[in-house]
């Protein structure tokens, strides 16, 4: 695929984002494995922001400067800092998001929507937002969580997530109650107003008992604690926060397959 050319601005943040990543000398051998020319001298950003300038104006597209980034945000060469790894790319995708542009954590870049905003961008390079979108998680629940997400905000983002499992299910049931009550109502006891399946079997029925105690363990668990607790005594990280996120995501696609039933 060929790339167009960047444009100077973008170009210009480029080179200060992954001045970072490389020292001088690490920079020089970095252009040599590239086959990039370099032209100025000074810091390192200078020194890639005239050395990709002069690249991509000698071949007229940015194939060659898209290669470079690849390069120098290579994985591999993280190995010993990876939480760096993850400042660079993040900083790095804001810029390239505007250029309809990525780069996974696997140090490839591809194609993506052209960012229009600040906002769309940095909600594109969120690396939460990308591991919740390479999981395929349910749409509600980054319908639910989008500004959170945006700001990195994982306590919110859980409280969020779990506001969105009640609401679905007063939306399915008519029902208006909240919590433990919501979910005995909607899926428990001998006629429940959903069923996961036909519930005519021990092992059916054992199912949909299992299925309100997972439901009742988020609420539990989740969001009575982020419902209640001051955020700077109940720390959430991302890998907590993905984890939650994906089982929220679970809950939403049992809800969306679960049978209305013939009780009132």
């Amino acid at each position: 695929m060929t790339l167009p050319s960047f444009k100077g601005t973008h170009l210009k943040q480029l080179a200060q984002i992954v001045a970072d990543a490389a020292s001088h000398s690490e920079l020089t051998e970095l252009f040599r494995v590239c086959r990039i020319a370099e032209s100025t001298s000074g810091s390192k950003a200078n020194r890639i922001l005239g050395a990709l300038v002069d690249r991509q104006s000698q071949d007229k597209c940015g194939n060659n400067v898209g290669a470079f980034l690849q390069t120098i945000l290579d994985p591999a060469r993280f190995t010993l800092s990876p939480e760096r790894h993850e400042e660079l790319l993040q900083k790095t995708n804001e810029v390239l998001a505007f250029s309809a542009l990525q780069i996974g954590k696997d140090g490839l870049l591809r194609a993506v929507t052209s960012a229009a905003t600040l906002d769309e961008a940095r909600e594109r390079a969120s690396t939460l937002r990308a591991a919740l979108l390479s999981r395929k998680v349910h749409q509600d629940v980054l319908v639910f969580c989008r500004p959170e997400l945006m700001k990195q905000n994982y306590f919110h983002a859980v409280l969020e997530a779990s506001k969105s499992v009640a609401e679905k299910l007063r939306r399915r049931t008519g029902l208006t109650i909240d919590g433990a009550d919501l979910i005995d109502a909607a899926f428990g006891g001998t006629t429940p107003k959903l069923a996961l399946n036909s519930l005519r079997t021990e092992s059916e029925k054992s199912e949909q008992k299992g299925f309100v105690n997972l439901l009742k363990g988020l609420y539990g668990m989740f969001r009575n604690v982020t419902a209640h607790a001051p955020k700077v005594t109940w720390s959430i990280g991302e890998q907590d926060a993905l984890d939650l996120l994906t089982f929220v995501s679970y809950a939403h696609r049992r809800i969306d397959d679960a049978i209305r039933t013939p009780w009132p």
